[in-house]
Order: C-alpha cells, then structure tokens, then sequence
C-alpha cells in the first residue's frame, strides 16, 4: 500500500484506532468531517483524485439511531449517499475502499449469531440507512464491508466516552445504580480489534465482500456489565431493563450476535469479547 491511506470520519473512536494501527508505517491522512463532508460529492472526488489514495476506510457515520427517525435525509445523506460519493471516487481512482456497517440491518428475531448471508431486514430508518450503504460500497470492485456492533475503546483525553460499555463502566466506578438490558443479546466491538481486522484484510487481500468483525461470542448487555464489575473489582448495582421498558423512537433489534467464521476462514481469529473487556479496563486504568 504505496500509496496513502485516506480515513474519513476520523473524529470517531474507531477512526482513531484504525489511524493509530496504520500510521506506525503507513502514510496515513485522517480527515473529519470538516476536513472532507463526504455528503459533498464533489469535494469528495476533489480529495480522493487529488489524493490518490490506495486505500480509502470510511469511518464517516450517522449513528444517531433515533434522531435518524426524526431526520431521515440526515441519516440517508451520510449513510448511504456519502457512501456513494465515495464509492464512484474510489472506482476513479482504482483504489480499495473499506466501509462499516452494523448489526441493525438484521431485525433480531434469530436464535443463533447471524451470518453475513443471512437475509437483511432493517427495521428502523438508521438499519435502512446503513444497508442502503453497504450496497452502495459493494459496487467498487475492491470493496469490503465489515459488519460491527457497539463499538467500545479507550476514551480519547479532552472527549466524553459515550459508549453504551463506556456509560456502564462510568457507572459502576461512580458507585450508580445502572440501567443495562437484559433481553438485547450483542457481540460487542472493541475498536482496537476491528483496526486489527482491517488490516489483516488488507494485507492478505481477502476477497471483497461483507465480513462480520466483532468480537467473539454472545452476551446480554447485563452479562458486561457483571463481567465488568468483576474485573473493576466492584460489586456493581445494577437494574435489569427490557428494551419494552424504554421508550424509544426507533425499534432495536433484540438478538443481534454476529458470526466471525468467515473472517476466522481467512486465519483472521477475533479475541472474545470477555477478553477485549478485560485489555478495555486495562486501558482506561492506564
């Protein structure tokens, strides 16, 4: 990958993890969103033919899931059209593009962890937004699409971490009774995993396509929150809730585990989440 690695999105914590994992020996060039609006078509093809990057690793998201049902063309515009944008620059410049997606493109109704070839069926307007999306980044010939889910890392110093896993710890150090669900079984991401995984992809040239990267297993959002005490040494107080109990505008899907096997067919083994658990609170103690 001679030439430069473009990251878009880069205010994010998986943008940043995937800066840090590349940039020991790659040029890398992470730009924000007011660096590069990827809903501006023309400034995208602008950055992307000027640059000429080999790689481009779209970290650039709406990932408000209810203010998505409030503004609908927000969520498209970044989503799935910003994703376009990029897709037809990528192709331009013969370059590889890489793009996120999510759980939330499946509805949650599976029993077992879903695999990239079962059948889609978002259920929100952020899910739809986001599918739209990976159809759009699966029309540039190098094209991959990794699947992940509630996403967690280290807080970057002088940011809020505003993680679902980031506002449980919080509470549990605080002493605070936290609410965490007990009916939305998860495979939760640790960024620094997923920056791993891409570059793996990369470097081996995996075939294009879509790819669940999450950490492995399945869990309930209470089984991380006792996990988490256990390892913080704390015994947590913690309420059960069930996603009924909660009003919120837009559905979430209850069962949302995803399958690694097809990245694990490639030797790319992803750490369970218990152990990507036990490196997070290493760090934030860091």
């Amino acid at each position: 990958m001679p030439n430069p690695i473009l990251i878009t999105g880069a205010e994010g914590q998986l943008a940043r993890a995937i800066a840090t994992r590349f940039g020991a020996d790659h040029e890398v060039a992470a730009l924000t969103r007011a660096d590069l609006d990827v809903t501006d078509d023309g400034a995208v093809e602008t950055v992307l033919l000027a640059m000429a990057p080999s790689v481009v690793i779209n970290c650039a998201s709406d990932n408000d899931v209810d203010g998505a049902q409030i503004r609908p063309v927000r969520a498209l515009e970044i989503n799935a059209f910003g994703v376009r944008a990029l897709a037809r620059a990528v192709g331009r410049a013969g370059s590889t593009l890489v793009h996120y997606s999510t759980d939330f493109v499946f509805d949650g109704t599976a029993t077992r962890p879903y695999v990239e070839d079962d059948r889609t069926n978002p259920q929100s307007v952020y899910a739809a937004s986001k599918l739209l999306g990976e159809w759009f980044a699966l029309d540039v010939p190098n094209g991959y699409v990794l699947r992940v889910e509630s996403l967690f890392g280290a807080a970057q110093a002088g940011r809020p971490a505003r993680s679902s896993l980031d506002r449980i710890v919080n509470g549990i150090e605080a002493g605070e009774e936290v609410p965490v669900f007990s009916d939305r079984t998860v495979s939760p991401s640790y960024v620094h995993d997923v920056a791993d995984a891409t570059r793996r992809v990369l470097e081996m040239k995996a075939p294009p396509g879509v790819y669940h990267c999450v950490n492995a297993g399945a869990c309930s959002w209470l089984d991380v929150a006792r996990e988490a005490g256990r390892l913080l040494g704390i015994e947590p107080r913690l309420r059960p809730i069930t996603l009924e109990s909660v009003a919120l505008k837009a559905p979430r899907p209850k069962y949302c585990a995803l399958d690694n096997s097809r990245l694990a067919a490639l030797g790319i083994v992803m750490p369970t989440w218990q152990d990507a658990l036990a490196r997070y609170i290493i760090a934030r103690r860091a």
